[in-house]
């Protein structure tokens, strides 16, 4: 059992769903924590393959750079539903908090008034500095924008308040969505 924290323990876990409002709120504080995710795409055989990319947001559409001529964009243009998984590094189930997005990505070109927009909301000054680019102009490479039909958000910090721990947001749904679960 667990001393400090024994509601981790309670069993079944809780179902309630959380107001939809909020969890927008928490599903955008994981995307603004880090930036670093994990982009699963599918080989044309069918093999999975997850690549840990830069990303940056705006409400829930995500951008990142694919590398021109890699595995991971050929998948993406090939077939665009994708997921991502973002996670706040921390010590414990008391403090995992993540998000899963699955959506198609769209593939923007340089120059178009999307990829503008898409590069003022990424943060490529700091990228460049650290890759040793030039910080003059910003990268001119397609810029990809996943735009999520699905999250999957963990938090098992939520059951101490009664919420189920993973909630599942869909787009134009008018509520959220619980997974049930317990401790195996």
């Amino acid at each position: 059992m667990s001393v400090a924290h024994p509601w981790l323990e309670q069993e079944p876990w809780p179902t309630r769903q959380m107001p939809l409002d909020m969890l927008e709120k928490r599903i955008e504080r994981v995307l603004t924590m880090t930036n670093i995710g994990y982009l699963g795409t599918t080989m044309k055989n069918g093999q999975p393959i997850v690549s840990p990319l830069e990303f940056y947001n705006d409400g829930f559409s995500v951008y990142f750079f694919p590398q021109p001529g890699s595995p991971k964009l050929k998948a993406m243009q090939r077939d665009p539903r994708v997921a991502l998984a973002v996670a706040n590094p921390m010590a414990g189930w008391t403090c995992v908090m993540g998000a899963q997005l699955f959506g198609p990505v769209t593939l923007l070109d340089v120059g178009t008034p999307e990829w503008e927009h898409g590069m003022r909301v990424f943060k490529w000054p700091a990228s460049s500095f650290e890759l040793g680019r030039p910080l003059d102009r910003p990268p001119q490479g397609q810029l990809a924008r996943l735009d999520p039909e699905r999250i999957v958000y963990t938090e098992h910090l939520m059951r101490k308040e009664g919420y189920a721990p993973r909630q599942i947001w869909r787009r134009g749904a008018d509520e959220s969505r619980v997974v049930p679960g317990g401790n195996i």
